[in-house]
């Protein structure tokens, strides 16, 4: 028999080069064939509906992560061998396939072997609906294709699962991406979108400073104890706050009826009452006014603001004389099966009874443009746009829940491209299929449920959910890891996180709570971050471990820099739960110790940045405890943490240079991201006696190297500089005084 990469229906088996992956394959599943060795699975069905579920088969045997919305609006990932473990509304499956179709025991260790290959279900967009898989406690794959809309129905759905196999998990995801960009031409690859330059820069979100509450003389207090600390945030986002809005069920003097705040609704696209003139801040006399203060004062290079993609939480006043050119209606949500079989949410749920005032969506670029043009000519920046998700549940009449979201998603796009340069646009909420793959234009996107500062068993939750999430996020958009508290307990757990995790750095502090030595090892004294390549995902041997709930295995995320790799290590065990799993009863009341390695091998791709003069070894360098040690590349270091703990190490390939010196940069020692500091690598001979290694980094600080041999002197920027050799372990270091501008050091044997 020839083996093919390509999935095959054999006597009633889904196959895939040549191993079994689904059994019992009813008759009415139809594969066809794509490119590159990957097809579609779908079905037929005898009634037209507008909701159908069809089983593909039986499931049994093969270790597989998937990602699934656990309620309307965010994904977290789930473990599993079998299909009675596969949620509703998954939106990823992916299978670890070995030569041997059995499953391993779990504490395994070491990389898969050669044989291991990877199969990637994708539940995607085919027309006017929108697909899920879900398991079933006999072992079945379901697909779940649906329109949200009674009178969009269909007989047979022909495109809805894109099924690949690969070696390699990472080039599997990011190929199949592609491939579907090409083939569905509904959404943009990452590598294909203008990224915005806020990201390259610390932010101040006002929401867990302020909540609801925010007003200008909050803000100007938080920049200004920021300015106090030397540590500026250059974006700001005002959140939710600064809308003009109001609550038909509130009553003046009466208690707050329970969801009613969720169907408070816009009035107007200006600024509410507290963004304009006052007694108390007589210098605020409008948004305008006060957005050119604190750029000037305070630096800030970017503003936001937040708005719900329905304008507001319960959408637009239907009564407002501003809102009536856009002809709004309230409607009633109707929510999917699938969201309400999993958790439900308080914000639908609410707006169940209440209705949303949603805007006729012939009318929606108007309104986002007028809002928008509005923000720009009073100097916002940008938008963060909230709450996407929920115009899924808005489809009936209006032609189902996929087309209204593209709708929405085009007029949005749309209307941020023509306002407001640099694509400077954050999705949030809005981790559905529908928007997902709605993408064209969107580079920026919020990757896990909020960070919430006094829920202490979500912060490990938090941090493995962006990780796994971003291996599907990270395709499209810029995963956003939210913001955080720089003075937590958890500070440096998420501080680490989110610098290695190529994404914005920003924080929620309240005014003149912070601590500026965390804050410092995040951003440099210019306000910039030293931001990794892409988003960070989980390594290869952590993908089908739950780093939260399995009580042994630590999470381990890796990224690339220019010239280096980075790994963080987390221990996420014993303290929390992930939603839908039975709550660990006895929460450990010590830290749980865990124990893992860490392998250059860990970092996906370093071959790409290690240089023609690699040598095949790594210089690699924990920042916490100081130590730098010289590795193959399967070698590594043992690493123990408690519980909430982490270290991060930065793997730079060594190059041997003509001369013979084994060298690699390591970066500011100081920052948790340490290699993100170095920007290119040169080496060359001055005369016969003497050869000199240039390298080029930003920023200012302790600078490292591993050498093996001690350079005859240091310049930097053509001066000569003092360092300190350590012969033992090949640690070079010298200070780095002076601005945050790119400079030349050069290294002269």
């Amino acid at each position: 028999m020839t083996i093919t990469a390509a999935p095959c229906v054999n006597d009633g088996c889904l196959m895939v080069r040549g191993k079994v992956v689904l059994t019992h394959v009813p008759t009415n599943i139809i594969l066809s064939p794509g490119i590159s060795g990957a097809a579609f699975l779908g079905s037929t069905s005898p009634i037209p509906t507008s909701r159908h579920v069809f089983t593909l088969g039986i499931l049994e045997g093969y270790k597989h992560l998937c990602l699934y919305r656990f309620k309307i609006w965010w994904m977290i990932p789930g473990y599993g061998k079998s299909g009675s473990e596969i949620p509703l509304e998954t939106q990823l499956l992916l299978l670890e396939i070995k030569e041997e179709s059995v499953v391993e025991d779990d504490d395994s260790s070491g990389p898969p072997t050669p044989t291991t290959f990877y199969v990637l279900f994708l539940p995607v967009l085919d027309g006017d609906f929108r697909t899920s898989l879900q398991g079933t406690p006999a072992n079945e794959l379901q697909f779940c294709a649906e329109s949200g809309d009674a009178n969009v129905q269909n007989s047979q759905i022909l495109e809805p699962v894109f099924i690949n196999s690969g070696d390699n998990p990472f080039e599997l995801i990011k190929n199949s991406i592609k491939i579907l960009e090409k083939h569905k031409g509904t959404f943009r690859h990452i590598e294909n979108k203008k990224i915005p330059a806020h990201l390259d820069w610390f932010g101040w979100c006002t929401w867990d400073a302020f909540y609801t509450e925010v007003n200008p003389q909050g803000i100007k207090e938080g920049l200004q104890s920021f300015s106090d600390g030397g540590c500026s945030p250059r974006y700001l986002i005002i959140d939710d706050g600064w809308q003009d809005t109001v609550n038909e069920f509130q009553k003046e003097g009466e208690p707050l009826i329970e969801g009613t705040q969720f169907a408070t609704r816009l009035v107007d696209i200006k600024e509410n009452s507290k963004f304009k003139s006052s007694e108390s801040d007589a210098w605020c006399n409008n948004l305008h006014e006060f957005i050119n203060m604190i750029k000037g004062k305070f630096g800030s290079k970017y503003v936001y603001v937040w708005h719900a993609l329905t304008g507001y939480w319960g959408g637009v006043l239907p009564s407002s004389e501003t809102m009536k050119k856009y002809s709004p209606k309230i409607v009633y949500p109707i929510q999917s099966p699938g969201n309400i079989g999993n958790l439900r949410d308080i914000i639908p749920d609410s707006l169940e009874k209440y209705g949303v005032g949603i805007i006729d969506p012939q009318k929606i670029f108007d309104f986002y443009n007028d809002l928008h043009s509005y923000l720009s000519s009073n100097g916002v920046d940008g938008v963060k746009v909230d709450a996407q998700n929920f115009i899924e549940t808005l489809g009936s009449g209006f032609g189902g829940r996929v087309l209204l979201t593209r709708r929405y998603q085009q007029a949005l796009e749309q209307s941020t491209s023509r306002n407001f340069k640099d694509n400077n646009l954050i999705c949030c909420m809005s981790h559905n299929s529908d928007s997902i793959y709605s993408w064209k234009i969107s580079a920026v996107a919020r990757a896990s449920e909020d960070f919430m500062p006094r829920e202490p068993t979500f912060q490990t939750l938090h941090i493995a959910s962006v990780a796994f999430n971003s291996l599907l996020l990270g395709e499209i958009v810029v995963p956003d890891w939210d913001m955080f508290h720089s003075k937590h307990d958890t500070a440096e757990f998420h501080g680490i996180a989110r610098a290695i995790g190529g994404c914005a750095v920003y924080v929620s502090d309240k005014p003149g709570n912070h601590d500026f030595e965390i804050l410092r090892k995040l951003v440099l004294p210019d306000g910039s971050v030293l931001r990794a390549k892409h988003a960070g995902r989980p390594t290869r041997d952590c993908l089908f471990r739950d780093p939260v709930m399995d009580g042994k295995s630590l999470l381990k995320i890796w990224n690339l820099n220019k010239l280096s790799g980075v790994v963080g290590v987390f221990n996420c065990q014993g303290a929390g739960s992930w939603p839908l799993k039975q709550t660990i009863k006895d929460m450990p009341s010590t830290p749980l110790v865990i124990s893992g390695n860490v392998s250059p091998c860990d970092v996906e791709f370093i071959e790409d940045v290690a240089g023609e003069n690699w040598n095949g070894d790594f210089a690699v360098y924990a920042f916490n405890s100081g130590s730098l040690s010289r590795l193959p590349m399967n070698g590594n270091i043992k690493v123990t943490l408690a519980t909430l703990k982490c270290e991060t190490f930065t793997i730079s390939p060594i190059r041997v240079s003509g001369e013979g010196v084994h060298f690699a940069p390591i970066g500011l020692l100081d920052m948790y991201n340490s290699g993100g500091a170095v920007e290119s690598i040169d080496e060359n001979m001055k005369n016969s006696s003497e050869f000199i290694i240039k390298i080029k980094v930003r920023g200012c600080g302790r600078f490292g190297v591993y050498t093996s041999l001690k350079p005859s002197s240091c310049i930097v920027d053509m001066e000569e500089e003092e360092f300190i050799y350590n012969s033992e372990n090949g640690l070079l270091t010298l200070d780095l005084t002076g601005d945050c501008n790119f400079r030349d050091i050069e290294f002269i044997y």
